[in-house]
C-alpha cells in the first residue's frame, strides 16, 4: 500500500509521514525530492509552477508508485497532490493501491508555519497560488493541520485500517 499525504507546503505533511513510516515500519519519501532542477529554480524565484512544469514530476512519482506498490509494507509519500488530475496520475492505472491522506489548514495557520521555514525551496510567496490550485479530494481522510501531531497520527492509523481495498480510480 502507499498512503499520499497531501496539502499545500507547509500542512505538516512530510512530518505526519515520518511519523507514520517510523509507527508503521514503513518507508517515507518527500515528493520535493523529485522535482527537476528547473522547477525548483523556479518555486525559489517566487515563480508558481505550470501544469507542464509538474508533468515530469508526476511522471516520476506515478511510476515509484507503481513499482512501491509492488513491495512489502507500507510506503509514505508526502506530495501536495493539489488537483484531482495529479492525484488520478499518481494512483495509475496498474492498481496500485494508493490511500490519500488530506491535510487541511486555513491559509493564516500555514503561512505562520511558512515563515518559520528556513531550509525549504518554496518561498511563503507561493501560498496563495497553491491554494488557488487546490481541488479538495473527494475520496481521502480529510485531517485538520490544527490537531496535535498524535492525534493526527491516530485518526490516520484508524483510516488505514479501513483502507484495505484498491479505492475507485475517480478522487
Amino acid at each position: 500500500m502507499v498512503v499520499v499525504i497531501m496539502g499545500v507546503s507547509g500542512s505538516g505533511k512530510s512530518t505526519l509521514g515520518e511519523l507514520l513510516a517510523h509507527e508503521l515500519g514503513g518507508r517515507f519519501f518527500e515528493a520535493d525530492n523529485y522535482h527537476p532542477a528547473d522547477n525548483i529554480n523556479k518555486m525559489m524565484a517566487g515563480v508558481p509552477l505550470e501544469d507542464e512544469d509538474r508533468a515530469p514530476w508526476l511522471k516520476k512519482l506515478a511510476d515509484n508508485i507503481t513499482k512501491w506498490s509492488r513491495q512489502e509494507g507500507v510506503v509514505i509519500l508526502a506530495c501536495s497532490a493539489l488537483k484531482r488530475a495529479y492525484r488520478v496520475r499518481l494512483r495509475g492505472k496498474n492498481g496500485a493501491q494508493v490511500c490519500f491522506i488530506y491535510l487541511h489548514g486555513e491559509r493564516e495557520l500555514i503561512q505562520q508555519r511558512l515563515a518559520k521555514r528556513k531550509s525549504h525551496f518554496m518561498p511563503a510567496s507561493l501560498l496563495d497560488s497553491q491554494f488557488s490550485t487546490l481541488e479538495e479530494p473527494a475520496d481521502a481522510l480529510y485531517i485538520s493541520a490544527l490537531l496535535p501531531q498524535k492525534e493526527q497520527l491516530r485518526k490516520l492509523l484508524l483510516f488505514l485500517k479501513k483502507c484495505d481495498s484498491p479505492p475507485d480510480s475517480s478522487v
